[in-house]
């Protein structure tokens, strides 16, 4: 297909459209044959470094005696489905009578119109195509939009005399940056101003908000000055904090100027080559360079570079289009240079592709011979990736034996502290043996394994004292320190009554199994003192960008931290029967959960909170159990007079955006609540619908402390629900849903059906992501065969014990050569004997016999690991 001065260019996806109409020829026009918008996506080919089509599409415009144009082309939103597509506005005039249509192309290549309009007059002026898809234009010094949504024209109450930039601004929806006339402050006397003043302030900048229809001052963009020279502008970075504007933004001027804005104060100024710039474009390169394109009225263009010095690094000239995209795929931008080439009518046969570094292709250039580019740098970053792993796996080794060796010295300090005051005390130094500092120090990770496996043994004499000194241990490891809780609390959620422990980081994670019960004061008779409660682990990280709720089997610390950077942004919560153990910042809270009504009956009653849990000698794995300790934590009084005036109730309000509800408060709702995660994927539509869905009709505000989660304050049963949703990408995310019961949670989902496109679907996840329980069976399985192990090398230590006692006793018997023993009769009973003790040996080592009771624990710590594997299993199937 020929080239025609109409055709449009747009980049998209890394692929370039080309719009072109097929319009008939002049003895055609009689007969009224129609007129084709076609259009041909073409890629770019790294192997013949040429560009190919890959697709092509047509729509039917309708009789050839209509005057039909192509206006211009963009990639806006579709607000229905939130994806980004091409848009073309096209142009048929027949008489008087001008039409306007805009059209949408989908991925199947299929036109879709989006809607029209009629005028009086052509659209000539600042034409602009912008999310909805919408278009705005001026003329006559008004303004004037239209959207997909409404279909009508609308006009904008002020007069303007250009349009500069059209965009998205954080809190105010689309922005027209536009001049108008200076409007002079009514408190000044015009006739006081000087000649350079008023040519200051004959005009000013000013931004209209399209869905709010409120004004802007310009001044945050650029001073006022510059209202008379800049011509485009390309907002940079946009953000609000502390409810002022901070915007950076480049601007072109009528005298051959790039200049750099932030803030509302330019920073940088470049001299442009060429005269009458027109538009400037971005361009974010492989080297993390930020580049601008500036493009002329006469077909030149330059590229202006930032992060060195404001300044021009390349121009070209006689260039027919400028478009920017990954048009090689690798990751980064690209420029794609379209020239004026007469000689050759053909579809992007002259065209240079480069990113003012290491790319850089250029057609009729023969690269036989020539490396890709960027097939070299993928392979040489993966290698460095590698060999930088490689190292930091190294180093990382190292720094681990470092501090095992400093943990080393240091029990070695204390033991010798210990005996010095036991010495000067004179009192008797109990050594512990090998077997106990060798259990001590795998506990710690103290030693590296390979001491252990080349049979070393500590630096203590190895003197049998067993009771003494394994009470002594004992002693030790119980103790509790004397500040081990942060904070004691209780909350009333509904007819639950909540009771609340925050403990330190250092005491908790000496513990396992951890759980609270509640004891009743007073001296009843009649029932139980014991009240039945639920417990439950809650930790909080510092950063405090989720709630988790987990419960998770102890691992050695590098698996820990690994197994965090994969649960940072989950919300785990699973039974609270079992061990809780997660290595990351911030204290732990315990809680207990039970039923208030049967407390009220009493009036006014008072509770002991104790904490139940096992304190470990060491953190690896092994077959030694924890001391179980009971720990009393504080009391706590509960009257019907305190309920009754809210005392103890959850005080959840809003804030402006937020929700005010305190950090006990959010625990308190968290441990009455279920958890129900559900994965949401969309084929054709982004997710948008769901976020607006929780602000919008579920009436949800974040907390200040955790703001992932939100707190919904719709009237009804739904009130009190927390909400998370996370966004893997923009077509699939996980609604983590805390309620009190299934009912709530079904009213949740048949509201969030409604709002969510036919498409969608919406799937139940098991307790926990798919990532972490992976990460949970593979730690599992890995203390399963640690207590397999364990249990064979215990076994294996008592035959080689029996084995080393037969040779001790055989040592009686002469070793004395065969032949010399068979010489004589007393020779012979001597081999006799012998052979005799050797092949009872032998079947000692093959009749290994064990205790009872140690067998009895061994099977019990490998039913235990078993059941643990199989239960993370279960879920993940």
């Amino acid at each position: 297909m020929l080239l025609s001065e109409q055709d449009q260019f747009l980049s998209y996806n890394g692929e370039v459209l080309v719009f072109q109409l097929s319009k008939p020829k002049q003895a055609e026009k009689a007969d009224g044959k129609t007129i084709n918008l076609c259009v041909r996506r073409m890629a770019f080919n790294r192997d013949t470094k040429l560009f190919v089509q890959k697709s092509s599409g047509v729509f039917n415009m309708g009789a050839s005696h209509s005057e039909i144009e192509m206006i211009c082309c963009s990639c806006t939103t579709d607000s229905r489905t939130g994806i980004i597509l091409p848009c073309i506005l096209m142009k048929k005039k027949k008489r008087n009578n001008v039409k306007y249509f805009l059209l949408l192309l989908h991925s199947s290549n299929q036109f879709e119109p989006s809607f029209y309009f009629r005028l009086d007059y052509e659209l000539k002026e600042d034409i602009r195509l912008f999310a909805g898809p919408s278009l705005l234009w001026r003329h006559a010094n008004k303004l004037f939009y239209i959207s997909s949504d409404t279909c009508v024209v609308q006009s904008a109450p002020v007069q303007l005399s250009s349009v500069v930039w059209t965009g998205e601004i954080v809190g105010e929806g689309t922005v027209v940056l536009g001049v108008r006339p200076a409007c002079l402050p009514e408190t000044e006397d015009p006739d006081g101003f000087s000649v350079s003043d008023r040519a200051i302030w004959g005009s000013e900048f000013f931004g209209y908000t399209i869905q709010t229809q409120k004004t802007l001052t310009g001044s945050c963009f650029m001073p006022h000055a510059y209202s008379r020279v800049v011509s485009s502008v390309y907002v940079c970075k946009c953000e609000r904090l502390k409810q002022q504007l901070r915007i950076s933004l480049v601007a072109i001027t009528h005298k051959n100027q790039l200049i750099w804005f932030q803030n509302g104060a330019p920073k940088g100024v470049c001299e442009l080559p060429y005269e009458k710039p027109c538009s400037v474009k971005p361009a974010l390169t492989s080297s993390n360079s930020l580049l601008f394109v500036v493009s002329f009225d006469s077909g030149n263009s330059c590229v202006v570079q930032r992060r060195d010095s404001f300044q021009v690094v390349s121009k070209w000239q006689k260039v027919k289009c400028v478009l920017v995209d990954d048009f090689i795929s690798s990751g980064s931008e690209q420029l794609l240079l379209l020239f004026d080439d007469d000689s050759n009518t053909d579809v992007l046969s002259t065209f240079k592709i480069t990113d003012l570094g290491e790319v850089n292709y250029a057609s009729g250039i023969n690269y036989k011979h020539d490396v890709p580019a960027a097939e070299g740098l993928q392979e040489n970053g993966l290698l460095t990736v590698r060999a930088l792993e490689t190292r930091l796996q190294a180093g990382w080794t190292s720094v681990r034996e470092l501090q095992q060796h400093l943990g080393l010295q240091k029990r070695v300090i204390l033991e010798s502290c210990r005996a010095l005051i036991d010495l000067v005390e004179e009192r008797t130094h109990i050594l512990p043996n090998s077997k106990e500092v060798k259990l001590q120090e795998m506990g710690r990770s103290f030693l590296p394994s390979y001491l252990y496996r080349e049979g070393l043994v500590s630096l203590w004499d190895d003197v049998e004292n067993a009771p003494d000194s394994l009470s002594k241990v004992t002693s030790l490891t119980s103790e509790v320190p004397e500040h081990f809780t942060e904070e004691l609390w209780q909350r009333v959620v509904g007819d639950s009554l909540v009771v609340g422990v925050k403990l330190t980081e250092s005491f908790y994670l000496s513990l396992s199994d951890v759980s609270l019960s509640l004891v009743m004061d007073q001296d009843f008779s009649s029932i139980s003192p014991i009240i039945k409660c639920q417990s439950k682990i809650i930790k909080l990280n510092k950063a405090f960008s989720t709630l988790a709720v987990s419960s998770s089997q102890i691992e050695p610390p590098p698996k820990k931290m690994k197994l965090d950077l994969q649960s940072k942004n989950d919300l785990k919560k699973e039974f609270p029967k079992r061990s809780s153990r997660s290595q990351l910042d911030g204290a732990k809270t315990v809680t207990a959960v039970t039923n208030l009504s049967p407390l009220l009956a009493f009036h006014r009653v008072c509770c002991i909170v104790l904490l139940h849990a096992s304190k470990h000698n060491h953190e690896n794995d092994s077959l030694q159990q924890g001391k179980k300790i009971t720990v009393f934590c504080g009391k706590i009084l509960l009257s019907l007079e305190d309920i009754s005036n809210g005392r103890y109730s959850v005080k959840m309000l809003r804030d402006n955006t937020y929700c005010t509800g305190s950090m006990e408060d959010i625990l308190a709702v968290l441990a009455v609540s279920v958890r129900f995660s559900f994965q949401i994927v969309s084929c054709d539509c982004t997710l948008t619908p769901v976020n607006s869905w929780l602000l919008g009709e579920m009436e949800c505000t974040p907390f200040k402390e955790c703001q992932d989660n939100v707190f919904c304050h719709k009237a009804g049963n739904v009130h009190g629900t927390i909400f998370n949703w996370a966004l893997k990408n923009p077509f699939e995310g996980v609604l983590t849903i805390f309620c009190r019961n299934l009912t709530v949670l079904f009213q949740c989902l048949h509201s969030l059906t409604r709002v969510l496109p036919p498409s969608c679907s919406v799937k139940l996840l098991r307790s926990g992501s798919k990532g972490v329980l992976t990460e949970q069976l593979a730690l599992a399985l890995e203390k399963e065969m640690l207590t397999l192990k364990n249990s064979l090398l215990r076994k294996e230590t008592k035959a080689e014990n029996s084995l080393t006692w037969g040779k001790e006793s055989g040592n009686k018997i002469s070793n004395a050569p065969l032949g010399s023993l068979l010489d004589t009769e007393e020779g012979i009973q001597q081999f006799r004997k012998k052979f005799q003790n050797e092949r009872e040996e032998s079947v000692r080592s093959m009749n290994q016999t064990m205790n009872g009771a140690l067998y009895q624990k061994m099977a019990l710590k490998i039913a235990e690991a078993q059941l643990r594997s199989d239960m993370i299993v279960w879920r993940l199937a």
